[in-house]
Protein backbone atom coordinates (compact mmCIF):
# COMPACT_ATOMS: atom_id res chain seq x y z
CA UNK A 1 0.00 0.00 0.00
CA UNK A 2 0.96 3.81 -1.12
CA UNK A 3 2.00 6.57 1.77
CA UNK A 4 -0.19 8.89 2.35
CA UNK A 5 0.03 12.05 0.84
CA UNK A 6 -2.60 13.90 2.63
CA UNK A 7 -3.58 13.42 6.57
CA UNK A 8 -6.26 15.34 7.99
CA UNK A 9 -6.54 15.08 11.50
CA UNK A 10 -9.64 17.19 13.89
CA UNK A 11 -10.12 19.81 11.17
CA UNK A 12 -12.57 22.42 12.59
CA UNK A 13 -14.13 24.92 11.24
CA UNK A 14 -16.79 27.92 12.34
CA UNK A 15 -18.56 30.83 11.05
CA UNK A 16 -19.17 32.37 14.62
CA UNK A 17 -21.97 30.27 16.11
CA UNK A 18 -21.77 27.53 12.94
CA UNK A 19 -20.19 24.71 13.08
CA UNK A 20 -18.58 24.22 9.77
CA UNK A 21 -16.48 21.51 10.27
CA UNK A 22 -16.04 19.52 13.34
CA UNK A 23 -13.13 16.40 14.30
CA UNK A 24 -12.62 15.30 10.91
CA UNK A 25 -10.08 12.98 10.09
CA UNK A 26 -8.78 12.13 6.55
CA UNK A 27 -6.12 10.11 4.78
CA UNK A 28 -5.43 10.19 1.19
CA UNK A 29 -3.01 7.62 -0.14
CA UNK A 30 -0.71 8.75 -3.33
CA UNK A 31 -2.28 7.89 -6.24
CA UNK A 32 -5.38 7.17 -4.80
CA UNK A 33 -8.88 8.27 -6.78
CA UNK A 34 -10.96 9.23 -3.46
CA UNK A 35 -14.57 10.66 -4.22
CA UNK A 36 -15.87 13.52 -1.33
CA UNK A 37 -19.89 13.60 -1.51
CA UNK A 38 -22.31 15.02 0.82
CA UNK A 39 -25.84 16.70 0.40
CA UNK A 40 -25.77 20.93 -0.58
CA UNK A 41 -24.06 22.36 2.93
CA UNK A 42 -22.47 19.57 4.25
CA UNK A 43 -19.10 21.43 4.65
CA UNK A 44 -17.42 19.83 1.22
CA UNK A 45 -16.62 23.52 0.14
CA UNK A 46 -15.18 24.35 3.36
CA UNK A 47 -13.35 21.15 3.71
CA UNK A 48 -11.59 21.86 -0.19
CA UNK A 49 -10.87 25.33 0.95
CA UNK A 50 -9.38 24.57 4.61
CA UNK A 51 -7.59 22.29 2.44
CA UNK A 52 -6.54 24.54 0.21
CA UNK A 53 -5.28 27.42 2.20
CA UNK A 54 -8.20 30.41 1.06
CA UNK A 55 -9.55 29.13 4.87
CA UNK A 56 -8.12 28.78 8.14
CA UNK A 57 -9.02 26.24 10.03
CA UNK A 58 -9.83 27.03 13.47
CA UNK A 59 -9.07 23.37 14.66
CA UNK A 60 -6.45 20.55 13.77
CA UNK A 61 -3.99 19.97 11.12
CA UNK A 62 -3.56 19.51 7.27
CA UNK A 63 -0.23 17.63 6.39
CA UNK A 64 0.86 17.04 3.25
CA UNK A 65 3.79 14.87 2.19
CA UNK A 66 4.36 14.86 5.88
CA UNK A 67 4.51 18.91 6.18
CA UNK A 68 2.33 20.66 8.26
CA UNK A 69 0.32 23.11 5.72
CA UNK A 70 -1.76 24.95 8.87
CA UNK A 71 -0.49 28.70 8.81
CA UNK A 72 0.72 28.76 4.69
CA UNK A 73 -1.06 30.54 1.95
CA UNK A 74 -3.19 29.32 -0.90
CA UNK A 75 -0.65 29.73 -3.11
CA UNK A 76 2.59 28.47 -1.28
CA UNK A 77 0.07 25.22 -0.79
CA UNK A 78 0.02 25.30 -4.46
CA UNK A 79 3.81 25.48 -4.65
CA UNK A 80 3.97 22.55 -3.22
CA UNK A 81 1.77 20.06 -5.28
CA UNK A 82 -1.93 20.84 -4.18
CA UNK A 83 -4.09 22.34 -7.26
CA UNK A 84 -7.69 22.62 -7.47
CA UNK A 85 -10.32 23.21 -10.17
CA UNK A 86 -13.29 25.53 -9.68
CA UNK A 87 -16.98 24.91 -10.59
CA UNK A 88 -17.32 27.98 -11.80
CA UNK A 89 -14.14 28.16 -14.56
CA UNK A 90 -12.73 32.17 -14.42
CA UNK A 91 -10.03 32.11 -17.21
CA UNK A 92 -8.51 35.53 -18.16
CA UNK A 93 -10.63 36.10 -20.81
CA UNK A 94 -8.84 38.85 -22.95
CA UNK A 95 -5.59 36.47 -22.77
CA UNK A 96 -5.72 32.99 -25.05
CA UNK A 97 -5.97 29.54 -23.72
CA UNK A 98 -2.20 29.40 -24.40
CA UNK A 99 -1.36 32.79 -22.62
CA UNK A 100 -4.37 31.49 -19.48
CA UNK A 101 -1.44 28.20 -19.02
CA UNK A 102 1.61 30.24 -19.42
CA UNK A 103 0.57 32.47 -16.12
CA UNK A 104 0.61 29.48 -13.62
CA UNK A 105 3.49 28.35 -15.75
CA UNK A 106 5.56 31.50 -14.96
CA UNK A 107 4.57 32.44 -11.65
CA UNK A 108 3.47 29.23 -10.06
CA UNK A 109 5.66 26.61 -10.87
CA UNK A 110 8.08 28.80 -11.99
CA UNK A 111 9.25 27.60 -15.26
CA UNK A 112 12.75 27.95 -16.87
CA UNK A 113 13.60 27.65 -20.22
CA UNK A 114 13.37 29.69 -23.80
CA UNK A 115 10.01 31.05 -24.30
CA UNK A 116 9.63 28.41 -26.66
CA UNK A 117 10.30 25.83 -24.09
CA UNK A 118 6.99 27.24 -22.37
CA UNK A 119 5.15 27.51 -25.27
CA UNK A 120 5.78 23.70 -26.10
CA UNK A 121 4.61 22.92 -22.70
CA UNK A 122 1.40 25.07 -22.97
CA UNK A 123 0.96 23.20 -26.05
CA UNK A 124 1.07 19.80 -24.57
CA UNK A 125 -1.28 20.85 -21.53
CA UNK A 126 -3.70 21.84 -24.13
CA UNK A 127 -3.05 18.92 -26.16
CA UNK A 128 -3.70 17.01 -23.06
CA UNK A 129 -7.23 17.92 -22.69
CA UNK A 130 -7.64 18.03 -26.44
CA UNK A 131 -7.87 21.29 -26.71
CA UNK A 132 -4.42 22.21 -28.80
CA UNK A 133 -6.31 23.11 -32.05
CA UNK A 134 -7.56 26.16 -29.87
CA UNK A 135 -4.25 27.40 -28.37
CA UNK A 136 -4.74 30.76 -29.65
CA UNK A 137 -8.46 31.21 -28.96
CA UNK A 138 -9.87 33.54 -26.17
CA UNK A 139 -11.94 31.43 -23.40
CA UNK A 140 -15.04 33.07 -24.60
CA UNK A 141 -14.93 30.65 -28.05
CA UNK A 142 -15.30 27.82 -25.97
CA UNK A 143 -17.88 25.84 -24.98
CA UNK A 144 -18.98 24.70 -21.89
CA UNK A 145 -17.27 21.16 -21.90
CA UNK A 146 -14.20 22.69 -23.31
CA UNK A 147 -14.07 25.63 -20.61
CA UNK A 148 -14.15 22.68 -17.66
CA UNK A 149 -10.97 21.14 -19.67
CA UNK A 150 -9.66 23.80 -20.12
CA UNK A 151 -9.82 24.72 -16.05
CA UNK A 152 -7.97 21.33 -15.23
CA UNK A 153 -5.39 22.00 -17.80
CA UNK A 154 -5.30 25.33 -16.12
CA UNK A 155 -4.87 23.49 -12.18
CA UNK A 156 -2.00 20.61 -14.31
CA UNK A 157 0.21 23.86 -15.27
CA UNK A 158 0.63 23.79 -11.72
CA UNK A 159 2.39 20.65 -11.74
CA UNK A 160 0.01 18.81 -9.11
CA UNK A 161 0.57 15.98 -6.97
CA UNK A 162 -2.64 16.29 -5.61
CA UNK A 163 -5.44 17.43 -8.04
CA UNK A 164 -8.98 18.46 -6.15
CA UNK A 165 -11.72 18.35 -8.79
CA UNK A 166 -14.53 20.01 -7.29
CA UNK A 167 -18.03 19.27 -9.56
CA UNK A 168 -16.04 19.63 -12.86
CA UNK A 169 -18.98 17.61 -14.71
CA UNK A 170 -21.94 20.10 -13.33
CA UNK A 171 -24.43 21.19 -15.71
CA UNK A 172 -22.50 18.50 -18.81
CA UNK A 173 -24.82 15.88 -20.27
CA UNK A 174 -24.38 12.25 -20.40
CA UNK A 175 -21.42 11.82 -23.12
CA UNK A 176 -19.80 15.16 -21.76
CA UNK A 177 -19.58 13.79 -18.60
CA UNK A 178 -17.73 10.57 -19.49
CA UNK A 179 -15.72 12.52 -21.65
CA UNK A 180 -14.40 14.24 -18.23
CA UNK A 181 -14.27 11.20 -16.55
CA UNK A 182 -11.97 9.61 -19.35
CA UNK A 183 -9.90 12.86 -18.61
CA UNK A 184 -9.51 12.68 -14.61
CA UNK A 185 -8.95 8.72 -15.19
CA UNK A 186 -5.59 9.50 -17.64
CA UNK A 187 -4.48 11.99 -15.24
CA UNK A 188 -4.47 9.62 -12.40
CA UNK A 189 -3.22 6.52 -14.55
CA UNK A 190 -0.69 7.91 -16.52
CA UNK A 191 0.39 10.97 -14.89
CA UNK A 192 0.54 9.15 -11.28
CA UNK A 193 -1.73 12.40 -10.01
CA UNK A 194 -3.81 11.60 -6.98
CA UNK A 195 -7.72 13.23 -7.48
CA UNK A 196 -10.25 13.74 -4.58
CA UNK A 197 -13.56 14.24 -6.93
CA UNK A 198 -16.37 16.54 -5.48
CA UNK A 199 -18.99 15.81 -7.40
CA UNK A 200 -23.18 15.17 -7.17
CA UNK A 201 -23.61 13.28 -10.05
CA UNK A 202 -23.62 9.79 -8.46
CA UNK A 203 -23.04 7.74 -11.90
CA UNK A 204 -19.35 9.58 -11.78
CA UNK A 205 -18.59 9.17 -8.50
CA UNK A 206 -19.16 5.15 -8.27
CA UNK A 207 -16.93 4.91 -11.90
CA UNK A 208 -14.21 6.97 -10.55
CA UNK A 209 -13.64 6.51 -7.30
CA UNK A 210 -11.72 4.07 -5.56
CA UNK A 211 -13.04 5.04 -2.17
CA UNK A 212 -15.89 7.16 -1.34
CA UNK A 213 -15.74 10.00 2.12
CA UNK A 214 -19.61 11.22 3.11
CA UNK A 215 -20.07 14.62 4.87
CA UNK A 216 -22.93 15.81 6.39
CA UNK A 217 -23.44 18.60 8.77
CA UNK A 218 -19.40 19.23 9.26
CA UNK A 219 -18.67 15.57 9.78
CA UNK A 220 -17.22 12.52 8.39
CA UNK A 221 -20.12 10.21 8.53
CA UNK A 222 -18.57 6.96 6.06
CA UNK A 223 -15.07 6.21 4.43
CA UNK A 224 -15.05 3.35 2.21
CA UNK A 225 -15.52 1.53 -0.85
CA UNK A 226 -18.42 3.35 -2.89
CA UNK A 227 -20.38 0.13 -3.29
CA UNK A 228 -20.50 -0.48 0.94
CA UNK A 229 -21.06 3.29 1.55
CA UNK A 230 -24.34 3.58 -0.57
CA UNK A 231 -26.02 0.91 1.26
CA UNK A 232 -25.16 2.25 4.49
CA UNK A 233 -28.56 3.71 5.96
CA UNK A 234 -26.66 7.42 7.80
CA UNK A 235 -25.80 7.86 4.11
CA UNK A 236 -28.85 6.85 2.29
CA UNK A 237 -30.85 8.84 5.24
CA UNK A 238 -28.63 12.07 4.54
CA UNK A 239 -29.49 12.51 0.92
CA UNK A 240 -33.07 10.69 0.56
CA UNK A 241 -34.02 11.42 4.23
CA UNK A 242 -34.77 9.26 7.19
Amino acid sequence: MSEAILTVSGLGKRFGGFVALADVELEVRKGERLGLIGPNGSGKSTFVNCLCGTLRNDAGTVRFNGRVLDGLKAHERTRLGIARSFQLPRPFTTLTLAENLRIPLLYVVQARGTIGDIDRRCLDLLDMVGLAGKAHHLPTDLTQIEMRKLELARAMAAEPSLLIADEAMAGLSHQEVDDILALLMRLNEQQGVTIIMIEHIMRAVMHFSQRLVVLVAGRKIADGLPADIVRQDDVVAAYLGS
